[in-house]
């Protein structure tokens, strides 16, 4: 584990996690469903650029930047549904966890934080990925992309997610794997892990990022949760 800051004295009361390359290992096959989409559709972006442009945004948001036009919502609902699907059937045969992640957010858990969810990923992605994982407690605030909030950097999501779970947003911990989310941590005024997953830990940092790590094989095995318990 890099540590990128101090955890300061702040009372950690609640961890949220970004969804796709944070809790499941999913941001290869997004790629390969985006290649595919973009193959039937005869989109000619480059796939690094699709990535780039569209991580962390709603389905919504994805489809107006890939097509480079105004998209109603009936048709952009079309799109994110079969651009998901494809998604779906290509993970579901080797769905996998960031290393870790279960086991991590159960410690969390019975060290009495609140574990939350905030992803762009849409009600369907979101059952799918949590029916995969199949987690002893489930995450007590789950908020996604197709709400009616704007995707990250935007902070709503990560806010709505405080609210839900009562919490203020300086008590809550990020964890993140892209640019727009680790942004939209600080824009919520919210610390943050980098899980470089997707991303390096120098594309991941900033001054409220208190560490980036691989996995959270990476933060079982150090002193995390007890230098949280030490400014509780």
């Amino acid at each position: 584990m890099n540590r990128s800051a101090s955890f300061d004295a702040v009372t950690t009361e609640a961890l949220i996690f970004d969804m796709d390359g944070t809790m499941i290992d999913s941001m290869a096959h997004h790629a390969l469903s985006w290649a595919e989409f973009s193959k039937r559709h005869r989109l000619e972006m480059a796939i690094e650029e699709v990535m780039r442009r569209t991580t962390g945004r709603t389905g919504v948001e994805c489809m107006k930047e890939i097509f480079q036009r105004e998209i109603d919502a009936g048709e952009a609902s079309k799109l994110v549904a079969e651009k998901e699907d494809i998604y779906r059937e290509m993970f579901a045969p080797v769905f996998a966890e960031v290393a870790g992640f279960k086991a991590f957010a159960a410690m969390a858990q019975a060290r009495g934080l609140k574990v939350g969810v905030g992803t762009a990923g849409d009600k369907h992605n979101i059952a799918f990925a949590m029916s995969h994982l199949n987690m002893q407690l489930v995450p007590i605030a789950i908020v996604g992309g197709d709400e009616g909030l704007p995707g990250k950097p935007d902070p709503a999501i990560f806010l709505e997610v405080a609210r839900r779970m009562g919490v203020p947003s300086g008590a809550c911990i990020v964890f993140e794997d892209a640019p727009f989310g680790i942004e939209a941590a600080r824009r919520a005024g919210m610390r943050a892990v980098a899980v470089c997953t997707s991303h390096s830990a120098q594309q991941l940092s900033g001054p409220h990022v208190i560490a980036s790590v691989r996995d959270y094989n990476e933060l079982i095995n150090s002193e995390f949760f007890g230098e949280l318990h030490a400014t509780t």
